[in-house]
């Protein structure tokens, strides 16, 4: 077996569909089911089993998924610890990011960084908070930066902090928001299980602080989303109202923005992370990394 072939059955075993799996592979379906034909008769042993479109591992071939995983790590680390011995910063930096800062704030970072170091090559991989702490947990990325409040026993510190706003196409007095059409962003149609990582306190739980603080009547929500992007949207053809983070606003939106104080003066806010493990600092190209974050200054408004 070679490295391919290790990455072959771990792409499988991720999508559990044969075309998916090729296209992530950039091969044909009938050419992946051959190589899949060839490893059983160089292994004597049934790896798959196919009923009509769908597909199951036998448990030999479990055992191979699960043993393709292990030397594809080993392998990266290989790689990792070769690049590491020169005296070049160079190899793969593994980033995970959550979606926001990834749109917004990562590649003019990558960037900057690129221009220092223009022998790295990047895996970035995106989605929300929950989901890019697993993979550090799991070594599948090198460090992360992550939204919002979730426990890490590991290293991490703030490198921004985003203040979460009302927009809304015309000025709002606050004292009649009960009575204007609000357009909400709820995370869990997109996403109903947040896995093991929840946040300890969310933005949401603080907006619905602010709200009854204020008010005694619930608000008037015409129109519920599973994206930021989307409210704005909506703002911008004068739909209703939005609450989303500041970053996502610019002068051209042709928005009136307002930031929201509780009545003790602090405002709504969430903290992006960066995290990682302290072994990671091990690799010349993390700590290289690290380093040229912890240097940055984050704006999050206009």
């Amino acid at each position: 077996m070679e490295e391919k072939d290790f990455t072959i059955l771990r792409y499988i075993a991720e999508e559990m569909h044969l075309t998916k799996a090729a296209e992530r592979l950039y091969m044909t379906q009938p050419a992946l089911t051959y190589r899949i034909q060839q490893l059983e008769k160089e292994l004597g042993t049934q790896i798959l089993i196919k009923n009509g479109k769908r597909i199951k591992f036998t448990s030999q071939g479990e055992y191979l998924v699960s043993f393709a995983n292990k030397m594809l790590v080993e392998y990266r680390i290989a790689k990792d610890s070769l690049a590491n011995m020169s005296s070049d910063v160079q190899g793969t930096l593994r980033i995970g990011a959550a979606s926001i800062f990834a749109k917004y704030f990562l590649p003019s970072l990558m960037k900057s960084f690129v221009t220092q170091y223009p022998k790295v090559t990047y895996n970035v991989y995106t989605g929300p908070s929950p989901k890019i702490i697993e993979l550090l947990e799991t070594e599948s990325v090198d460090i992360a930066f992550i939204r919002g409040e979730y426990k890490w026993p590991k290293i991490k510190f703030p490198i921004m902090e985003e203040n979460l706003c009302l927009i809304s196409k015309h000025e709002i007095d606050l004292e009649e928001l009960p009575n204007q059409q609000r357009i909400e962003y709820s995370y869990k149609i997109r996403q109903p299980t947040l896995g093991k990582y929840r946040p300890q306190t969310s933005i949401n739980d603080n907006l619905r602080s602010w709200w009854a603080e204020r008010y005694n009547v619930p608000p008037l929500t015409t129109v519920i989303v599973d994206s930021y992007d989307i409210s704005k949207e909506m703002v911008i053809n004068d739909l209703g109202y939005a609450f989303i983070p500041e970053p996502l606003i610019n002068k051209d939106d042709g928005l009136h923005k307002t930031k929201l104080f509780f009545k003790n003066g602090e405002t709504i806010k969430r903290t992006t992370w960066l995290q990682y493990k302290e072994a990671s600092e091990q690799l010349n190209i993390v700590k290289k990394f690290i380093s040229f974050v912890r240097s940055q200054s984050f704006h999050s408004s206009y």
